[in-house]
């Protein structure tokens, strides 16, 4: 980035509307032509630093590298990092600056990331901290949205699940903000409602939003579902985890009340919030959303490393 100032990926806000106009005019270039950018990136290592388990986000950022022509490096686990010795996220990150061009870190404790990109010599990427935030995700949601609905305005979106821990469902309503015309509906048990920071939020811009407890009674009025896990590693105790993980289950049944063309997102991994009889319906899109994945990574890489393609 000879003479750039380091950019990095904190905050799905990072990036203004236009910019991330032109990040998903690149993902839907790399999906058409990918013969185009199989070199794009030769001579270049992305170092994946990861604290916490990960299968999609890790994997996804590994192929996107690869698929650029590549290289990665790095951990899966904190356990097998300097971290188990009690290396510091800063030292970490100035040594990683020695080895790679780029990288994406995951780390269990919210702001590790920024820790990471203060010191950081190469492009961070916050691929996920704590409860925070994870960006990437929500690139991904926006590119799939606006890519099989055509736009990211004029929409209802149902997020149903683990509003109150789910970083994702957090990122994605605040980067929705920023379009025409999206209206929220919350769809949870009163324990895992979406945090009064995020209604507040929604409240003080004007934005429509309502909260329910039941599924069946609003899915008939929803252009998108964006489905999410009960997640057991956010609860402080199993017996709340026990209790609430099976609240909401996506049947057959209760998708014959939607309309058909209504999406189905979800974050992955899936439990079983979502039946597995779902997948063959035309309007499951999570399995879509995944390979959407790796495109806006590509798109990401690209860009924060300053490289075009002609």
């Amino acid at each position: 980035m000879q003479g750039n100032p380091i950019r990095h990926l904190m905050n799905p806000l990072d990036f203004t509307v236009e910019e991330l106009d032109r990040l998903f005019d690149l993902a839907g270039d790399i999906e058409k032509n990918p013969d185009k950018y199989r070199k794009a990136c030769e001579g270049k290592k992305l170092a994946t630093c990861f604290y916490e388990p990960s299968t999609r986000t890790r994997l996804s950022f590994e192929a996107a590298m690869i698929n650029l022509g590549g290289e990665v490096l790095g951990f899966s686990e904190a356990s097998s990092s300097s971290a188990s010795k009690g290396e510091s996220v800063s030292d970490t990150i100035r040594v990683i600056s020695c080895y790679a061009d780029i990288c994406a870190m995951r780390h269990p404790k919210e702001g590790a990331a920024y820790v990471a990109a203060s010191k950081s010599l190469i492009p961070v990427i916050n691929a996920g901290d704590g409860g925070h935030q994870h960006p990437t995700q929500t690139l991904t949601d926006l590119l799939t949205i606006r890519s099989l609905k055509g736009s990211l305005s004029n929409f209802t979106i149902g997020l149903c699940g683990d509003l109150k821990f789910g970083r994702t469902v957090h990122s994605l309503i605040n980067a929705l903000t920023r379009y025409d015309n999206v209206r929220f509906v919350f769809i949870s048990p009163e324990e895992l409602r979406v945090p009064d920071y995020i209604t507040d939020m929604l409240r003080n811009k004007g934005i429509a939003y309502e909260e329910v407890i039941s599924l069946e009674d609003v899915i008939d009025k929803l252009d998108i579902l964006y489905m999410t896990r009960v997640q057991r590693e956010r609860f402080f105790n199993e017996e709340d985890y026990v209790r609430l993980k099976d609240f909401y289950i996506l049947t057959k049944s209760k998708m014959d009340k939607a309309s058909s063309d209504m999406l189905i997102l979800h974050p992955l991994p899936r439990v079983n919030e979502i039946s597995v009889e779902i997948d063959e319906d035309p309007r499951a899109a999570y399995f879509k959303q995944a390979q959407y994945g790796v495109y806006v990574r590509m798109a990401l890489i690209l860009t924060l490393l300053g490289i075009s393609v002609d």
